[in-house]
């Protein structure tokens, strides 16, 4: 079962992924493989299932109509009134703090065919996803299987951008899954094969990237991804910018652990949001904690770092303090650090 993203969707993503990797080197893209799980979620109320246990509207998957109108960073792909091949959501738990990030694909084509769901998931939590799947299961129709025989890849195009649209366009048939990352545009495209499969076919031009530059791209966003960056059971959906991409449904109904997320998106107040950070001097991968403690010049808290590499990371920080000198405390030295505000951020994002 084949799932593509349509030629204009593709087009379209092209545009604002051009503006933001210009210099870079001049391929048609990098892929990188990436250490993501995924998890085939199949049966007549697969979709219901998913929808009491993820915070976005997971209906839009395999029902019929114009999908309600997209948040301001919704990708192109996401937009009109196409059912979407893609969603990005949180599972939470009772006390609405994050456990895992999950993005789903649809396999199937129509409404009318049985919902076919693939659910990608951080590799080291797999095991524990399939048991919270599972754990709520219940009577439902539905069967619940890891895809070993699958491999994802994060698909950024390079300076050539117009050469990528038709490479794509035409071979995306050898692609079980090829869509733009519903996220943001500057995370480029999702892309599912067979292992093994020959990506030079799929995507004339590429190359297989080093999976630290696809890192260092999502940290210089600002894009969390996986346990070290969301931490389970710390990390708060709409601090971590679930909303900004377009990850939460604030009219789907109730869902696990929705009363906090729901209550804090009324209340209109966040604090706190997490942020790219560039440190003055590099660190090695995993060598500053999760954790730390970000101050401002005056001694004052800011912040936690989260995790990063090289000179790159995310920190939660206060969105009161952000624009003040904030140095990091590592081993009884200070380290002078940097944020800054994205530019896929929506327009209208919280001060």
């Amino acid at each position: 079962m084949l799932v593509r993203a349509g030629t204009a969707a593709i087009t379209s993503g092209l545009s604002g992924l051009s503006r933001l990797w210009r210099g870079r080197e001049s391929v048609a893209a990098a892929c990188f493989p990436l250490s993501r799980a995924l998890v085939e979620v199949r049966g007549a109320e697969a979709a219901l299932f998913l929808q009491g246990l993820l915070t976005n509207d997971v209906t839009r998957l395999v029902a019929e109509g114009t999908p309600p109108p997209p948040p301001p960073a919704t990708p192109p792909a996401a937009a009109g009134g196409a059912l979407p091949r893609a969603l990005y959501a949180h599972a939470l738990n009772v006390q609405g703090r994050c456990l895992y990030d999950v993005i789903l694909y649809r396999l199937h084509q129509s409404p009318e065919e049985e919902p076919h769901i693939l659910l990608e998931c951080d590799s080291s939590v797999l095991d524990a996803v399939q048991k919270h799947l599972k754990l709520y299961k219940i009577r439902r129709k539905v069967n619940i299987t890891p895809c070993l025989d699958l491999s994802l890849w994060a698909v950024v195009p390079g300076e050539r951008a117009g050469d990528i649209s038709s490479s794509l366009t035409q071979c995306a048939d050898q692609a079980l899954v090829l869509t733009p990352d519903p996220r943001t545009e500057v995370m480029g495209w999702r892309l599912i094969t067979k292992k093994g499969a020959n990506l030079s076919e799929i995507i004339p031009g590429s190359h297989v990237g080093d999976i630290e530059d696809y890192h260092r791209h999502r940290y210089k966003q600002g894009i969390p991804e996986g346990v070290e960056d969301l931490p389970p059971g710390v990390a708060l959906p709409l601090e971590s910018n679930l909303a900004y991409m377009n990850g939460v449904s604030f009219t789907k109904g109730c869902y696990i652990g929705q009363e906090l997320t729901a209550r804090t998106h009324h209340m209109g107040v966040i604090r706190k949001r997490l942020l790219p950070v560039h440190l003055a001097a590099p660190f090695p991968k995993g060598s500053i904690p999760e954790g730390t403690e970000i101050l401002t010049e005056s001694g004052k808290p800011a912040g936690k770092f989260r995790a990063g590499g090289g000179e790159l990371g995310i920190a939660l920080l206060r969105l009161a303090n952000i624009k003040e000198p904030l140095c990091l405390s590592i081993a009884g030295d200070k380290v002078k650090l940097t944020a800054s505000v994205p530019e896929w951020w929506p327009t209208t994002s919280s001060k």
